[in-house]
């Protein structure tokens, strides 16, 4: 039976057929659970965007909704448009809009500069078609120069037509309940759902965190530190942590949760059970 809060996964397209064999396997656990639906994350680049659509595919065929992320930046309102055509063909009705990172060795946004325009895009190109999510940064997105400017560019992403919003992970509620607040007093409305990344091992996630500006609180990060390579351990206080961060979520009024699975499932099952879902 599902929660009144729902919860999804997110999954990135297997880059070798050992990775394609394991994500038929964790995708057919996760669905178990009947989650709302999965995300695909989109690279940059030919190769990766249809190994993107191809696992979209798939996973849509198998019942549960999938939800393609999609980043405008370097890319041309043609190629976008196709790429939408694509996926209504093929019965996508969610997508997640983000702007992306510029790959390495291009000098130009392309046609898109900022993710608000493309949704503003895709609203134009396929009305109410699509149910569209973005991206939220309660700790602050690492290129604004402040909280406030970060706040105003997710509130034009809201105002060109979003549905919902995943914010990056964390492991500060309060930094999450005080984003929200600060939405509210703005007029924003839509759900915003708390990204939630499973701890398993140490080193892994302080590289990530410093990629994408996540905060590892000190007593954190000590405590990890402390473990060594003893990765029982870790994954072992990593679960207790973020099982009670994703509890004092949903107690908090979280409209949900969104887990960043690295195409693993024991972790977010072993959550999700700790906190009766």
């Amino acid at each position: 039976m599902q929660s009144t809060q729902p919860f999804s996964f997110e999954f990135y397209p297997p880059k070798t057929e050992e990775g394609a064999a394991n994500l038929q396997i964790v995708h057919a656990e996760l669905a178990k659970l009947n989650p709302d639906f999965f995300s695909v994350t989109f690279g940059a680049g030919g190769s990766t965007r249809d190994k993107t659509f191809d696992t979209v595919v798939g996973i849509q065929a198998k019942g549960i909704a999938a939800a393609p992320h999609l980043s405008c930046v370097a890319s041309t309102k043609a190629n976008i448009r196709a790429i939408l055509k694509d996926y209504q063909d093929h019965g996508i009705s969610k997508i997640v809009a983000l702007r992306g990172d510029l790959p390495s060795g291009m000098m130009s946004a392309g046609e898109f500069r900022y993710a608000n325009e493309l949704v503003g895009f895709i609203r134009e190109e396929t009305g109410d078609h699509f149910q569209i999510h973005v991206a939220a940064y309660p700790e602050v997105h690492p290129q604004a120069p402040n909280a406030s400017t970060d706040l105003k560019n997710f509130q034009r992403k809201v105002q060109a037509g979003a549905n919902a919003a995943v914010t990056q992970y964390f492991y500060n509620a309060e930094s999450y309940f005080y984003f929200v607040d600060a939405c509210e007093k703005l007029g924003i409305t839509i759900p915003i759902v708390p990204g939630i990344m499973p701890i398993t091992q140490y080193t892994q996630l302080f590289r990530f965190s410093e990629m994408c500006g996540a905060d590892i609180p000190r007593w954190l990060r000590k405590r990890l530190e402390g473990f060594g390579d003893d990765r029982e351990s870790i994954q072992a206080f990593g679960l207790d942590v973020v099982s009670r961060l994703c509890q004092q979520l949903l107690d908090g009024g979280a409209p949900g949760l969104h887990f960043y699975t690295m195409n693993q499932s024991a972790s977010s099952l072993a959550i999700l059970k700790n906190i009766g879902r």
